[in-house]
């Protein structure tokens, strides 16, 4: 019984930690960028600066705090006299076949913000040209807990 505790125990999957993003999107229109970052602060401005040090304000910013998930962790139904736990018994598909139909819910919480910014090029040709001399200034969080960061511009879309 101890194997089987150990085997339930595992949990879901954790959810996203940090992380902050600059793409085009694929199949959208190639001369936007999208900025998405997951973090404790929400975004709160993002700039596009070129070479020369202009800067392109986001058009867009939308921040959805701490999104929740429910998931189920399905159990054995341990009351089902036709299923052996002996340690010979079990093998990599004990759990599967009889499982409790009213497993219970649990809910995951992210401690983070999950933010979206939208950043039109001012020049697509000259962005292509020049575009590993670009950079993303972010404002995240309100005052007094306020980060500034910057990520590089990504590469664009391949011409096609």
């Amino acid at each position: 019984m101890l194997m089987l505790s150990a085997c339930v125990g595992s949990g879901p999957t954790p959810l996203p930690g940090n992380q902050i993003t600059a793409t085009f999107p694929s199949g959208g229109i190639a001369n936007q960028i999208v900025v998405t970052a997951i973090d404790r602060l929400p975004l709160r401005n993002a700039e596009l600066i070129a070479p020369d040090g202009h800067a392109t304000a986001a058009q867009s910013i939308t921040a959805t705090p701490a999104p929740t998930t429910t998931f189920s962790q399905q159990t054995p139904s341990l009351l089902n006299p036709g299923l052996g736990y002996g340690v010979g018994s079990i093998g990599s598909n004990a759990l599967a076949p009889n499982v409790v139909g009213a497993a219970p819910l649990t809910q995951g919480r992210l401690l983070a913000t999950v933010s979206t910014a939208t950043i039109a090029l001012p020049d697509p040709l000259a962005y292509r040209r020049d575009w590993q001399h670009y950079r993303i200034r972010l404002k995240l969080g309100n005052p007094p807990q306020q980060e500034n960061r910057e990520i590089a511009a990504p590469a664009p879309p391949a011409a096609g």
